[in-house]
């Protein structure tokens, strides 16, 4: 199905969730309007709905990455530590137990969900080795 108006979130540096038009550029500011957009993707560590994924002692860089399954249910994460975690999504609660939790190298990790089949999920892990 085609849609009548595209929008693009964006985090900005100083942690600031913004929303524009796609592809005027025009930013979207109406609250209201911006509670109701389904998005299609979730990519962003900011947010009323991944406010769990922060730690009591977590940093603002410390998260630095988040991906959200394809059928909407899972989040994973990855941060400075090595840390890939598994979240229920939305996770709007603070400071939520994670579901699985794996560490890779110490680096700063990214990640991208492939699939995921009920709590198989396949992710692909980019590693930045600070080497």
């Amino acid at each position: 199905s085609k849609f009548s108006v595209v929008f693009s979130k964006v985090s900005t540096g100083s942690y600031k969730r913004q929303v524009y038009e796609v592809p005027s550029g025009k930013q979207l500011v109406d609250q209201a309007v911006i509670d109701r957009i389904t998005w299609a993707t979730w990519t962003s560590v900011l947010g009323d709905e991944v406010i769990g994924i922060w730690s009591r002692h977590a940093e603002k860089a410390d998260v630095n990455c988040a991906c959200v399954s394809h059928s909407g249910i899972n989040l994973v994460t990855g941060d400075d530590f090595g840390m890939v975690k598994l979240f229920d999504f939305p996770c709007p609660e603070k400071f939520v137990r994670t579901c699985f939790c794996m560490v890779t190298a110490t680096s700063t990790v990214h990640i991208m969900v492939l699939s995921c089949f009920s709590r198989r999920l396949m992710i692909e892990i980019f590693s930045s080795l600070n080497l």
